[in-house]
């Protein structure tokens, strides 16, 4: 059971030598805020004063437009995790599977409602890939299943041919199917993987995105999920009417229509993960999975090594990276780290190397 709910990107405590974090905790765009949406919120702070639409018209319409989806299938929520306790709350599952690691929320929405929830344990030996044949075995069994795609923190990638097997079975077994999509965005074939557009045909599938993650909005709180009508409807009756705030509309509609700023981001992303992940991997310290977004997996080699003592010595440096023990089924020796700007990576792969040589040191003495 998950005893402790962490996160990464603690920015708000006071930083070694009076400078800034360099976080690589939390996994948000490199490129930073889009002077689009900067403008946009620049130019809409005076309508704080004002109730936001609480039917986020000009947001809808915008993800329709980029997505291709039906108003009525598109529910909005303040941030991505919102929506997994808008669906546990809405329709209480008893049973609930999870395939572990895997992002924290998932656990901690189903047991808000009391929900008794089960691993699929993805395994090292198997490259942490999805264990398909547990979780078809498994429809009928749980009535819901909540997959990350790609899945955080080990960035394992679910073909959409294997959902979509999954989720016809699921549908016939009675079965609820919730895939986390967050991540998908910083992908250039994500049609490869997503299932988003079916969400709104198949009557037990939910589709979540995150807006704050490749629009680096984490602060405003952004994302949306994808249903059937019958069931956008029914999950509307339980979330507060105004829970998406004036200027995350804003930002969410002007960061939608900024189709530079999508290609630059996915060229960054796409070539300082490749340079982060070749520099890491070449470390005899470190065991490197390849990613497939804008994180890094990883686990120390040392059979003793805690990563808590590693980003203990890298937060005295002023740099914050995830310790992944308290992801179920993973160790002390697991660690993650986003993929940042360019310059910031050379400074991490510096003191990652110095710290690195120092414990090998250590334990040589």
């Amino acid at each position: 059971m998950l005893q402790r709910f962490e996160h990464g990107g603690n920015v708000y405590q006071t930083a070694p030598h009076g400078k800034k974090w360099l976080d690589f905790s939390a996994n948000i765009n490199p490129l930073g805020l889009a002077p689009s949406v900067r403008q946009a919120l620049n130019a809409h702070l005076e309508n704080i004063v004002h109730y936001p639409d609480p039917a986020g018209t000009a947001l809808r319409r915008a993800l329709g437009a980029v997505y291709s989806l039906a108003p009525e299938s598109v529910l909005l929520g303040n941030g991505a995790a919102e929506l997994f306790y808008l669906y546990m709350h809405t329709f209480r599952p008893r049973r609930v599977l999870l395939p572990v690691p895997s992002f924290g929320e998932y656990e901690r929405a189903a047991r808000a409602v009391g929900a008794a929830v089960r691993y699929a344990v993805l395994r090292e030996e198997d490259g942490f890939a999805f264990p398909w044949e547990e979780l078809r075995r498994a429809c009928g069994q749980v009535d819901c299943i909540v997959l990350g795609n790609p899945n955080n923190p080990t960035g394992t990638l679910a073909p959409a041919g294997k959902l979509l097997d999954l989720i016809g079975r699921a549908a016939r077994k009675g079965t609820d199917i919730l895939v986390d999509e967050s991540f998908l965005d910083f992908r250039d074939d994500e049609a490869s993987y997503s299932v988003l557009s079916q969400a709104g045909k198949q009557e037990n599938l939910f589709v979540i995105r995150s807006l704050t993650k490749f629009y680096a909005l984490p602060g405003l709180r952004l994302g949306f999920g994808a249903a059937a009508p019958t069931r956008c409807a029914l999950m509307e009756k339980h979330k507060d009417c105004w829970n998406v705030n004036v200027l995350a509309q804003y930002a969410g509609v002007a960061a939608l229509a900024d189709t530079a700023y999508q290609t630059a981001s996915r060229r960054l992303v796409a070539q300082e993960r490749d340079w982060l992940y070749g520099q890491m991997a070449a470390l005899p310290a470190l065991h490197v999975y390849r990613p497939a977004v804008n994180f890094i997996f990883w686990k120390l080699t040392d059979p003793a090594g805690k990563v808590s003592d590693l980003a203990a010595a890298l937060r005295r440096e002023g740099i914050l990276i995830r310790d992944c023990a308290n992801y179920p089924s993973l160790t002390a020796a697991y660690g993650r780290n986003a993929v940042r700007p360019h310059e910031e990576n050379k400074r991490f792969m510096h003191v990652l190397r110095e710290k690195l040589n120092k414990f090998d040191n250590s334990q040589k003495d």
